[in-house]
């Protein structure tokens, strides 16, 4: 193995920088505190996105979704989207640039590649893992300064615009982060799917991956709901960017879609959890309900992105993709 002591490359460099302002100081002492109370990680499974890299940003690379998606194949269509997307708003026909463009599109909608280069940018499907932290009390639910914006009872119900923090992330894993940051990519480190639930050769591409990507970038907390079954937390629902969207959904949830998805409910059940959905969004804040023996949590969601010398891992072999590409967008004249 070679020896970087003295000059280690980015994707092996972490920087530590010591912030003295006060909303950093806090923050820091609510990691500590969240460790201490949920010391454990589990690992859900991958998640997948697209991100680009220009010359502007050196060996940096540029989120350019929510990173949220459940398989690769979707990853590459939303890139392919953004494509056509550039080509249909920025460009006329007769421009080369548009015709470079849509013959990237062309490949998206014919073959499952990761990776293409249009105008001097690198595009390519990244993947993530999403972990929660779990402690005696269960599975870890939104911290004090997570960022939130929570709103008046009677605008539950409104659709808000909410800032997305993943999209349009830089990810330079030497950048200096703060110290409780740096100790918990140090702790991933060697993070990889063991259970004995998992195929073998997940479990092989897994500790593979700590080799050929072992550095690892944090990705902004985001949040869900999540079910207590008999002995794990079930998560119900897509990730929302902060606690209060979680607990909306966790409402909608109660109040209008379970007693459609789940067979045999009565109606007396149905108003008892709409009773309870108008309890938890009128009453004092809370993260938590519990209706009928059920109980439900809103719960705080993390993801990483390991980094190798070329940049943020791509899919691997053995992640599932069900299907191939197509075409989703009516042809642009060129």
């Amino acid at each position: 193995m070679e020896d970087h002591r003295r000059n280690a490359p980015p994707h092996l460099t972490i920087r530590v920088a010591r912030r003295n302002d006060p909303v950093s100081e806090v923050t820091e002492v609510d990691t500590v505190r969240a460790a201490e109370r949920y010391p454990h990680v589990i690992v859900r499974g991958p998640v997948f996105g697209f991100a680009e890299q220009r010359p502007a940003d050196g060996p940096a690379w540029r989120l350019l979704d929510d990173v949220d998606e459940a398989f690769p194949q979707h990853a590459r269509e939303a890139l392919n989207s953004h494509l056509w997307t550039r080509a249909r708003d920025e460009t006329a026909p007769g421009d080369p640039l548009r015709a470079r463009l849509l013959a990237a599109v062309r490949t998206l909608e014919n073959e499952p590649v990761d990776e293409l280069t249009v105008d001097r940018v690198r595009y390519r499907v990244v993947r993530g893992d999403e972990f929660a932290r779990v402690g005696p009390d269960g599975i870890e639910g939104p911290r004090p300064t997570d960022p939130d914006e929570p709103v008046a009872a009677a605008d539950w119900r409104r659709r808000r615009s909410v800032p997305r923090r993943t999209r349009g992330l830089l990810l330079d894993h030497a950048s200096p982060t703060g110290i409780m940051e740096s100790i918990q990519r140090m702790e991933l480190l060697a993070l990889r799917y063991e259970a004995p639930r998992i195929p073998a050769e997940v479990r092989a591409d897994s500790a593979r991956a700590i080799e050929t990507h072992p550095g690892v970038v944090l990705l902004p907390a985001a949040f869900t709901f999540a079910e207590r079954r008999r002995s794990s937390w079930e998560p119900m629902a897509a990730l929302q960017p902060s606690p209060h969207e979680a607990r909306a959904t966790l409402h909608a949830y109660l109040a209008e879609f379970l007693p459609q998805l789940e067979h045999e409910v009565s109606p007396e059940d149905a108003a008892a959890y709409a009773r309870a959905a108008e309890e938890f969004r009128t009453g004092p804040r809370t993260d938590e309900v519990t209706v009928l023996g059920r109980r439900f949590r809103v719960i705080r969601v993390e993801r990483m992105i390991r980094f190798g010398p070329d940049g943020p891992e791509p899919p691997r072999p053995t992640d599932l993709d069900p299907y191939g590409p197509c075409p989703i967008h009516p042809p642009l004249p060129e």
